[in-house]
């Protein structure tokens, strides 16, 4: 396992990922979260929205154990709750809630917060305490695809991310809806009760409705021109740039 805690680990971080990027761009999802166990053991973490069971199915058979962040919002569907629990009871890997800070008070001021201003309230109740839950670790494992959004067209497998200063990891940035649904299939692995009945992206409670259009994140905050909570930001090195140094 390749230890990284110097003084210049940034660095070291992003000579690791200079030389592994280009190698493993086009490598199976398996591969890549193999490598990632290996190189960072327990500075490895993964997210989840907990909208379906293939991150969490090829964490548990790759890397077994890895501490994978649910960000609780406290307006998750209750299907969505139902999901984490079983994810958590099923799959070897350790599911840790992350959960917004705000006193008592505040967070009576803040309900309904999402149909005044969703930037704020994304920010506040899942980039800020992403930031936060990230600190310890050098690695993150994310679900992220291209084929989920214009916006993510360009995501690459390993990329770095400024603002939360580790490597980000997009195993399946590559995988079309259809083989996702075939991993499903083959695995035998449980849906999210929503996605069953027409939800194609499943997001906080009261952000996310059925698609409008063949966008499948078209139902992510309705009436609104966002798509995106903020939690990815544009890939520092672009599908299809060179970055071996």
């Amino acid at each position: 396992m390749t230890s990284i805690s110097s003084d210049s680990r940034a660095d070291r971080l992003q000579n690791l990922l200079a030389a592994h990027a280009d190698r493993l761009e086009n490598a199976p999802a398996q591969s890549v979260l193999t490598w990632a166990h290996e190189t960072f053991g327990p500075t490895l973490c993964a997210t989840s929205s907990m909208a379906d069971a293939v991150m969490v199915h090829l964490l548990a058979q790759c890397a077994p154990g890895t501490d994978v962040l649910f960000l609780d919002t406290g307006v998750h569907f209750p299907e969505t709750l139902a999901f984490r629990s079983l994810m958590a009871q099923r799959y070897d890997v350790r599911v840790v809630d992350v959960a917004w800070s705000s006193s008592g008070a505040r967070r009576s001021e803040l309900q309904g917060e999402w149909a005044r201003d969703p930037e704020a309230c994304c920010r506040r109740r899942k980039v800020d305490p992403l930031n936060r839950a990230l600190a310890p670790y050098d690695a993150w494992v994310t679900g992220i695809r291209r084929a989920e959004s214009a916006s993510r067209r360009h995501t690459r497998v390993l990329d770095w991310d400024e603002r939360n200063q580790v490597m980000k990891i997009a195993p399946l940035a590559h995988w079309s809806d259809d083989e996702i649904r075939k991993y499903v299939r083959e695995h035998a692995l449980p849906s999210h009760a929503l996605s069953e009945s027409g939800y194609t992206s499943i997001g906080c409670a009261p952000c996310t409705a059925r698609p409008t259009n063949d966008d499948p994140r078209s139902g992510r905050w309705p009436g609104w021109e966002k798509t995106e909570c903020g939690l990815h930001q544009a890939p520092a090195f672009p599908a299809g740039v060179v970055t071996s140094r």
